[in-house]
């Protein structure tokens, strides 16, 4: 799995991931333009994970990269494949820039209420839930709430050496 930053190219197929008829439920969707101005903004960054055929296997959009705060919303992580490790992966890319290169405090993000798979994975990287937004989103003829959940960079260094100490433990790290 690469990582990389997207480019304007790479609209397109981020495009035809997030529309997938199976995530309809569970994520938004925005037009290539939409994409196109977010992808031009200083304040954001799109992250890809290609395949080993150069094929996009995933995305993310990060904000709030400027924010005074220090806080940067993950605003968009989709898999073209769920259940195969690739969203984790993305996930830890994700936080160790946010923590990393852009110096966050808080990672915070908004998943549907309903979407338990991803609440799951993100609880088990660390994130808390803060509350719940209710009925934020208008779509398909009815209201859908959104919990909003953050990860503070002390608890995702704390994390990160919880699980490095026991893959030592596994044998699958050498310190």
């Amino acid at each position: 799995m690469k990582f990389r930053n997207a480019t304007q190219a790479d609209i397109a197929q981020i495009c035809t991931i997030e529309r997938l008829p199976e995530f309809r439920t569970m994520i938004a969707s925005w037009a290539e333009d939409q994409h196109a101005r977010m992808l031009a903004e200083p304040d954001a960054l799109y992250i890809v994970a290609e395949d080993s055929s150069g094929r996009i296997a995933g995305f993310a959009i990060m904000q709030g990269l400027l924010s005074e705060h220090k806080q940067v919303e993950l605003k968009r992580i989709v898999v073209r494949t769920p259940n195969q490790g690739v969203g984790k992966k993305l996930l830890t890319e994700v936080a160790d820039r946010a923590f990393g290169a852009h110096a966050a405090h808080r990672l915070f993000l908004d998943v549907f209420v309903t979407n338990d798979r991803a609440r799951h994975v993100y609880e088990n990287f660390g994130f808390r839930e803060e509350g719940i937004m209710r009925d934020v989103i208008y779509r398909d003829g009815a209201y859908h709430s959104l919990a909003l959940m953050s990860l503070l960079e002390t608890e995702y260094r704390c994390g990160r050496k919880t699980h490095a100490q026991e893959a030592v433990k596994q044998g699958g790290m050498h310190e």
